[in-house]
């Protein structure tokens, strides 16, 4: 196992607290051969090792090489595959934490254990600092996060502080904190752990495995994915390209991968062939996607480019439509998990479809309680007429 270069090649230590290359450019972590088979991670499935029922340690021969007596788990993964009107759902919401950020910090944080590391550190929207808080009470290591002042889901703040992390609110925003806090770890000796982080995607990576496997190993059309960071649209990319070469599926599916319009650069560079890296000023009521200038621009363009997938945007108003489809048939989500169903409708995909859902309802309740309908909360007085008047004044299911 090493970290190597997507650009220039060159390869470092696995046990080197390195983010980028010298060149400047991302790193990825790379291995000889794939640890692992599908035949052994069912196995795992029906394991009661918590090891095992982890849906991100099950592979860990093609996640990192490490004892296992220093893995830092809730465990984390394992969440349901819904179907519902011939399209899957994908729900990482149903994460520790609520969120598929779990999958990537419990890689992330064991590194930082194996490193010894007493501090970790990252920019967050609000859902990366709940589970770096939540990993690193764990760990016992000391949890630092900046996040854009005044710009952070209630529901999301709530559980960074619960946990323990020391906040810093920084006036700007995800793009000034990422900025900060990546110079802030360089000159403070801090570990790092946003998805700049080679080790956060593999972590990530387990997501597609795992719905590869609740699909009995047979590859779907499309996996549809929320576009923010892109930290996930390279974990995906980089899962398949891994699964596909070492046999585990036949068929490579197809990545598209959503943005909200206000928060929208990778879909940009999409529309124009990829001839340049655009950035925005990001604004959208999708604050988990709410970013402007993604850090894995370069790895996120090589998952596109090797499943033949595609970018594409929605508005708020659309991916709150879809978001009160997805609420409504029971499952439920976070606004910027909801731009995946609405990217399948706007793109007018086809065939076998995997939408991820990347956040649990309850991370955004303010998104919700904005939008509800004057009929569906009713002040009534207390008495039986005015619950009879406000029943058949209520809209049915």
């Amino acid at each position: 196992m090493i970290l190597q270069c997507i650009s220039c090649s060159r390869t470092y230590s696995a046990d080197a607290i390195r983010y980028t290359c010298e060149c400047g450019n991302l790193l990825s972590v790379e291995r000889a051969t794939l640890g692992g088979s599908p035949a052994l991670f069912d196995q795992r499935r029906a394991s009661r090792r918590a090891i095992d029922q982890s849906g991100v340690w099950r592979f860990r021969e093609a996640v990192l090489d490490i004892d296992e007596r220093q893995i830092v788990t809730h465990p984390e993964g394992s969440t349901r595959l819904y179907e519902r009107s011939g399209i899957f759902f994908k729900h990482e919401g149903e994460n520790p934490t609520g969120s598929f950020k779990d999958r990537g910090m419990t890689v992330a944080v064991t590194q930082a254990v194996r490193l010894g590391a007493t501090a970790i550190a990252c920019a967050s929207t609000g859902n990366t600092s709940a589970s770096l808080a939540a990993y690193a009470a764990q760990a016992g290591l000391r949890a630092l996060v900046f996040v854009p002042a005044g710009k952070v889901a209630a529901g999301k703040l709530a559980q960074t502080l619960a946990y323990g992390a020391t906040c810093l609110a920084v006036r700007g925003d995800f793009d000034a904190a990422m900025a900060l806090v990546r110079e802030a770890c360089d000159r403070l000796g801090i570990y790092l752990v946003n998805s700049i982080n080679p080790f956060r995607i593999e972590g990530q990576k387990t997501i597609v495995w795992e719905l590869l496997q609740d699909l009995e190993w047979n590859a779907p059309d499309w996996i549809v994915v929320p576009a923010g960071n892109l930290g996930n649209t390279s974990a995906f990319g980089k899962a398949l390209i891994e699964a596909h070469a070492a046999g585990w599926i036949r068929t490579m599916p197809r990545i598209a991968s959503i943005q909200a319009s206000g928060a929208n650069p990778f879909f940009r560079s999409f529309r124009e062939g990829f001839a340049q890296r655009h950035r925005v000023t990001a604004e959208t009521i999708a604050s988990a996607i709410r970013i402007g200038d993604p850090v894995s621009y370069e790895k996120a363009l090589t998952a596109i480019r090797a499943t033949n997938g595609v970018v594409g945007e929605v508005t708020d108003d659309e991916l709150m439509a879809a978001k009160g489809e997805i609420d409504r048939i029971g499952i439920g989500c976070e606004p910027a998990s909801a731009t995946t169903l609405a990217g399948v409708r706007k793109l007018g995909l086809t065939g076998r479809i995997v939408c991820i859902l990347t956040g649990h309802v309850l991370k955004d309740p303010d998104a919700i309680l904005k939008n509800v309908p004057q009929e569906q909360m009713i002040e009534i007085d207390p008495t039986i007429e005015a619950v009879e008047r406000a029943v058949s004044a209520s809209p049915r299911p």
